[in-house]
């Protein structure tokens, strides 16, 4: 069977966020695009997405843009755009809070109401801010940035803690039936394992 897929067109290629399953690895025929979804206007490369599944919504970090764009996954055409960010690069999307966190690799996290797109407050004092991701079992949301793990409140987008790191997290995964972080700190040279918890790094 040959599997379908649609891509966005800017600059540059789009960063996905989801990882592939190893299912998804064994295809027995390639990939066949689809549709391609125009996002008029964008300049620069785009970053990072997240996706509504329930609404068909997929939200664009166009870093180069210094704007949030949203595509209409059912008729295949940007619906929305949201300016006044700086260097969006990482999306965390919560189904369950109706929030949307805009990490800015020029500095801080802006949260919005996801269904109006409303911005709710922007949090300060987070230089570099890149991946965001979302631990459902908590309600916390991680955000890498600087030297350090933010931990924010999914609801509110209260800062609670800052794990620190001995160098800037270029990405990390929560583990699903743990309670690890499991960072990757390319200046480091290694993987740190951070207890979430414990609010501290346990191995590399």
């Amino acid at each position: 069977m040959i599997r379908k897929v649609a891509c966005l067109i800017t600059a540059s290629a789009a960063m996905f966020a989801t990882p592939l399953a190893a299912g998804d690895m064994q295809m027995s025929s390639p990939l066949e695009l689809v549709q391609t979804i125009p996002l008029p206007g964008v300049r620069g490369r785009i970053d990072h997405l997240a996706d509504d599944a329930d609404e068909g919504r997929l939200f664009v970090a166009a870093l180069g843009n210094d704007s949030l764009e949203v595509v209409d996954l059912r008729v295949w055409s940007r619906i929305a755009r949201v300016t006044g960010l700086h260097e969006p690069q990482g999306i965390g999307y919560v189904r369950s809070a109706n929030r949307l966190f805009v990490a800015n690799g020029g500095g801080g996290v802006d949260l919005f109401e996801a269904s109006s797109l409303r911005q709710l407050s922007r949090i300060e004092r987070l230089d570099d801010a890149d991946n965001v991701r979302l631990d459902r079992s908590s309600g916390i949301v991680y955000v890498g940035y600087g030297h350090a793990l933010a931990a924010m409140d999914a609801a509110s987008g209260k800062r609670l803690d800052s794990i620190q790191l001995a160098g800037h997290p270029e990405s990390f995964q929560l583990e699903s039936m743990g309670t690890r972080i499991f960072v990757n700190v390319p200046t480091a040279a290694y993987i740190a394992v951070v207890d979430r918890p414990k609010k501290e790094v346990i191995a590399t």
